[in-house]
């Protein structure tokens, strides 16, 4: 019986540099043996054909900013096991283990040594629909950040530059528009998302942006209990206890682009949704800071949300068990 394999792919733009690692492999050296192929299609296309003569129990990749995804979606068109890490578990990983230098061949071994040790569990990628709502959603962020940016520089620059910021302004904002009416289209085409739309806009505060985020960056919205959904995103309170020491309790981490656009939901919901403003203006009474009230009800909201999302029913303002 051949012995578990495990491999870690470190991705940059040009090239992908490959560690493998097993405990007493088969026709591999006892040490992670790294090699690096380029990565283009014929590039990824051969390391899926070597990879999966090898048979790995598992591939692992870091998240770099999207260059790992058409890596991923090579090695998974293949059948092989894969999963992309968080680069913040991968790094404070290697300091455990004393790796304190760093370089891409380093990298490869520690991924594929962490791999053998965590063993992550392989995760499917998103399909195709999904993977292009999610371009479009990020690409509305993007102009929402670039509108911005020129909008406060125009209130800054001389008369003659003025003109061009407004064009430049109103360019992005004609783009952004039609950005909207594509994911529109595109979540009226899928009944699954349309259905889901219409459970999160019957909820006060929640609109077309926030449904259309969630839809896109968040699919495990319902398939979660409160409290992995809450922690996921980055709004549930983590202990920092040592002894007889008692520590703020502090949320962080979590997916903080959909987690600004839940925070303006929260605030739109504490003035126009009856329960969300309720417990804000309890949390308040009681002596809360506003924004420690207000994280407490992007926490209410989202659990909400969560459960309307897994019963299938639409907003109802009488409390209900959520968990």
């Amino acid at each position: 019986m051949s012995q578990p394999l495990f491999v870690g792919v470190d991705v940059s733009k040009a090239e992908l540099l490959v560690a493998y690692r097993s405990s007493a492999p088969e026709g591999l050296p006892p040490a992670p043996r790294r090699r690096g192929v380029p990565n283009d299609p014929r590039g990824r296309a051969a390391l899926a054909r070597s990879l999966r003569r090898v048979r790995p129990t598992l591939v692992v990749l870091e998240a770099t900013g999207g260059w790992e995804v058409r890596v991923a979606e090579a090695l998974a068109a293949a059948g092989l096991p894969v999963a992309i890490l968080n680069p913040r578990h991968v790094r404070r990983f290697a300091q455990a283990n004393g790796r304190l230098a760093k370089t891409d061949r380093i990298d490869a071994g520690v991924l594929a040594h962490f791999a053998e040790a965590i063993r992550p569990a392989p995760r499917p990628l998103p399909d195709a629909p999904l993977r292009a709502l999610q371009s479009h959603v990020l690409r509305r962020q993007q102009l929402t950040q670039m509108i911005t940016a020129e909008r406060n520089r125009h209130a800054l620059a001389p008369k003659d530059l003025r003109r061009g910021l407004s064009a430049h302004i109103r360019w992005l904002t004609r783009q952004r528009e039609a950005l909207d009416e594509k994911i529109a289209q595109a979540i009226r085409a899928h009944p699954a998302w349309c259905a889901q739309d219409r459970l999160l806009q019957s909820v006060p505060g929640v609109g077309k942006l926030l449904s259309a985020t969630l839809t896109a960056r968040l699919p495990e919205l319902g398939t979660l209990s409160h409290k992995q959904i809450a922690a996921l995103m980055g709004v549930a309170p983590f202990n920092r206890d040592s002894g007889t020491f008692r520590g703020e309790r502090t949320c962080w981490g979590g997916r903080a682009d959909v987690r600004a656009v839940l925070y303006m939901g929260a605030l739109t919901a504490t003035r126009c949704n009856p329960v969300i403003r309720a417990f804000y203006q309890r949390l308040l009474a009681a002596g809360k800071p506003k924004k420690v009230a207000l994280v407490a009800c992007m926490h209410k909201l989202l659990t909400i949300l969560n459960a309307m999302v897994r019963d299938g029913r639409s907003w109802n303002p009488n409390p209900t068990r959520t968990s």
